[in-house]
């Protein structure tokens, strides 16, 4: 049922996730600890996100074994220089290692964040690197000075924002896209698109779980994120029937390269001093 993808570093990374992306922590333990019943068994979540402690609990109390678990989460900006942040993860998480670590924003000091998880690896704390955002020169960056290149660039994608030019520029590296918002931030616009529910009606799905499946056609690692647990099973229920490529080629003509998050320096900046306010125990 899971799809498989091989990183470049020969580690296994399951295609559909649940992300926990502005999930508080009592529906995120809710959501996580189902999803991991139903079969997913690829969570993501983030120090920002402010529910690693609830994830954590999710993991324990589902019963899964850990290392049948992929876990990938994130370092914010203000944890670069931070010695004790990986440990600090860990610790919330209530685990030993994580198979994903993030650097989640490219702030200042970002190339300290991603040497400091390229020592993580190096010490068995984490598995595989990750980059959040960082398309354009941070890739280039990261790519001219790092020691292990990354294996799972996070960003925006959806049949909107198809992310074209840099899928190319991943595909040189092996770097696997791991896309949020991938049903455009929710936007109706995009899941009424007359193709999804023609395509629903030929494949018994909703238009929703076309747009998801479509995410996987593309290559990319998908995980969408809910705080219904009846929308987490219907997110998992993607992976029993394929996209024609014919089908592929319509559902290309929506790419209007439309962005529904757009970073400035400004909010860089600002990421650089918003330090997240952890949940308690």
């Amino acid at each position: 049922m899971n799809r498989i993808i091989t990183l470049n570093n020969g580690e296994k990374m399951p295609a559909v996730g649940i992300g926990t992306f502005t999930i508080a922590p009592k529906d995120a333990e809710i959501c996580v600890c189902e999803a991991l019943k139903m079969g997913y068994r690829l969570v993501d979540t983030a120090n920002a996100y402010v529910n690693e402690r609830a994830v954590g609990r999710a993991i324990k109390a589902s019963g899964v074994k850990r290392e049948d678990i992929f876990v990938s989460t994130k370092i914010w900006a203000t944890e670069y220089l931070n010695p004790n942040a990986v440990e600090q993860t860990l610790e919330r998480l209530g685990l030993d290692y994580v198979d994903l670590l993030f650097i989640h924003q490219p702030t200042e000091h970002y190339m300290e964040g991603y040497r400091m998880i390229e020592n993580a690896v190096k010490e068995g704390k984490v598995k595989s690197i990750g980059i959040s955002n960082c398309e354009g020169k941070y890739l280039d960056d990261i790519l001219a000075n790092c020691e292990i290149k990354p294996q799972v660039m996070q960003a925006e994608a959806h049949p909107y924002f198809t992310q074209a030019e840099l899928t190319s520029e991943l595909d040189k590296h092996g770097i696997i896209l791991m896309s949020w918002y991938p049903l455009g931030h929710g936007d109706k616009g995009l899941i009424n698109e007359p193709i999804f529910a023609e395509l629903g009606k030929k494949y018994g799905k909703t238009p929703a779980q076309i747009i998801l499946r479509w995410h996987l056609e593309m290559g990319f690692c998908v995980i969408p994120g809910t705080s219904k647990v009846n929308h987490v099973k219907d997110n998992f229920a993607i992976q029993d029937f394929s996209l024609s490529k014919e089908d592929m080629e319509e559902i290309a003509k929506l790419n209007k390269n439309k962005r529904y998050y757009y970073r400035t320096d400004e909010m860089l900046k600002s990421f650089a001093a918003m330090k997240p306010t952890y949940e308690t125990k």
